[in-house]
């Protein structure tokens, strides 16, 4: 999927990924490739992006995250 994660600071994230963890007021899901759309409100903690053959982590404050139809996920993050 491609995953683009925007904070105060800029483009923090901007490429293709296997999948997206982070923890939101429902709790901690996990988004892959094609999920269903969703939005969802973030809550503080680290967004870790599974990548090809490995994976990253980013610290969020609180923000959104929106999957649309088109296979992409955004994070817009304190």
């Amino acid at each position: 999927m491609r995953l683009k994660i925007l904070s105060l600071k800029g483009v923090e994230y901007d490429g293709e990924a296997q999948g997206l963890n982070v923890k939101t007021g429902a709790g901690e899901i996990t988004v892959l490739d094609h999920h269903l759309p969703l939005i969802a409100d973030l809550k503080k903690g680290k967004a870790v992006i599974f990548l090809e053959g490995g994976k990253k982590e980013i610290e969020v404050g609180g923000g959104f995250l929106e999957v649309d139809r088109s296979n992409k996920a955004t994070l817009l993050i304190d």
